[in-house]
């Protein structure tokens, strides 16, 4: 067997990929023109840009209606606001996520409940009856790290209770379900196209419906006077309010973004077709081995990962002898010398953050995410599974298919498996290594940034 490069053996990879092999976004000279002209013309705070790419994305999408924000986080709040979240409601949100899905709902006076998640890392809909009760408004779904969540059940659940439902598509832009494009299932759904994200349109959010009505509301929560006076057709609560943007903050995307997301959008189908070719292939070298399962769909049930945002395996340390993730991740990492940095874990839990435990947003002397509710719903928090039961490893995430340094990046894995005995006696994370909540620092946040 040969030595681990960790451990003081040869590193399989000696040399940087080809640059191609993991650019992105793919910037075209049509693109730096589109920009350029922003810039000349000094048109950054228009709206006849931004329009053309709403109406663009909608027909892509395959809603009735969009409206582009000035990033995931506001077009998410906006969402919250359109379905009337309010006072003392309850929102019911997969605790693996960013938090930018779910953090907002304090501002709306709601409390965030948290559900369990599955081993593809996305909300398990057997445990979504369990977090309803009269108080629940609506559920956010999260298509966390590009792989589509159950939607049958889950919508199926919703309507038993007369909920909303609102899609988190920020990792999934272009991903089916079923043969459907994520974002289509829910009453509302909102992404972010902030630079990292398969979408990537610069620093830009994007909310998509075929609700007028919700249409209406989340134009008026973060646009005001002179581009969503004529969009108030169906909701006469609005019409005296137009001038001023309800939520009290602008949310209007800049231009430069809405140019760079038209770009995107003409080449972007295509683009993922290459992706999932070559991260396809990729999971392909890694299928049987012991440890590590590839989080991927079956597409000839028309279920795709879109452009395989965060590409990630699922981690199972008693195949390896309890060997944690993070000494695995360090392992795999030491291979690509200092060409790939593997990360374990992925986002923290939510619940087990102080925010959701102690913040006093509105400093009244009780926690922001229970200060109008009716119960604790921190109660709540006992039924989620403790985050050492799940792990996960990261995965290079391939832009073009090239066969041969494909297999050589697979092999790297190969080689950590094949000796994982070497790694277990200078494993010192074996308590915590592979949680969840995975590595907390700036970088790893920024990558995550809505």
């Amino acid at each position: 067997m040969a030595k681990l490069a960790l451990l003081g053996g040869e590193p399989i990879i000696k040399e940087g990929a080809p640059e191609d092999l993991f650019k992105w976004p793919l910037i075209s000279k049509e693109d730096e023109e589109a920009v350029m002209d922003i810039v000349r013309n000094n048109n950054f705070s228009g709206t006849d840009i931004t329009t053309k790419f709403q109406d663009e994305f909608a027909a892509w999408q395959g809603r009735k209606y969009a409206i582009g924000y000035t990033n995931g986080t506001m077009s998410l709040t906006a969402a919250m606001f359109a379905i009337g979240l309010g006072v003392g409601d309850e929102i019911i949100c997969p605790t693996k996520t960013y938090w930018g899905s779910v953090s907002q709902a304090m501002n709306f006076g709601a409390s965030a409940v948290f559900c369990n998640i599955n081993d593809d890392l996305v909300l398990d809909p057997s445990d979504l009856e369990r977090c309803i009760t009269p108080k629940t408004k609506a559920i956010m779904v999260v298509h966390y790290f590009g792989h589509p969540c159950d939607m049958d059940p889950i919508m199926e659940i919703a309507n038993k209770h007369n909920l909303y439902v609102i899609e988190d598509v920020s990792h999934a832009h272009g991903a089916t379900y079923k043969g459907k494009k994520v974002g289509n299932f829910g009453h509302v759904a909102a992404m972010s196209m902030m630079s990292w994200k398969v979408f990537a349109a610069g620093e830009m959010g994007m909310l998509v419906t075929d609700d007028r009505k919700i249409y209406e509301r989340a134009m008026a929560f973060g646009h005001y006077e002179r581009n969503n006076g004529n969009f108030i057709q169906e909701s006469d609560e609005l019409k005296s309010y137009f001038h001023i943007a309800l939520g009290g903050v602008k949310g209007r995307v800049n231009q430069v973004s809405a140019a760079l997301g038209r770009g995107q959008l003409k080449h972007f189908d295509e683009r993922c077709v290459e992706i999932r070719k070559a991260m396809n292939y990729f999971y392909d070298q890694l299928e049987g081995l012991p440890g590590i399962r590839p989080i991927r769909t079956n597409e000839a049930e028309g279920t795709t990962m879109g452009g395989f945002y965060n590409p990630t395996c699922a981690y199972y340390p008693d195949q390896l002898g309890g060997l944690s993730a993070k000494r695995f991740a360090q392992a795999v990492t030491a291979e690509f010398n200092g060409h790939f940095g593997c990360w374990e874990g992925g986002n923290f839990c939510l619940h087990t953050h102080n925010f959701f435990k102690t913040f006093d947003l509105l400093n009244a002397g009780k926690p922001g995410r229970i200060v109008f509710a009716d119960r604790d719903v921190r109660d709540d928090d006992k039924y989620l599974k403790p985050s050492e039961e799940k792990y996960c490893i990261g995965m290079p995430w391939f832009k073009k298919f090239d066969k041969e340094w494909i297999e050589a990046y697979a092999s790297v894995y190969k080689k950590v498996v094949e000796n994982y005995t070497e790694l277990i006696e200078g494993d010192t994370d074996k308590s915590q290594g592979g949680r969840w909540h995975g590595s907390e620092n700036a970088a790893d946040q920024q990558k995550e940034d809505k």
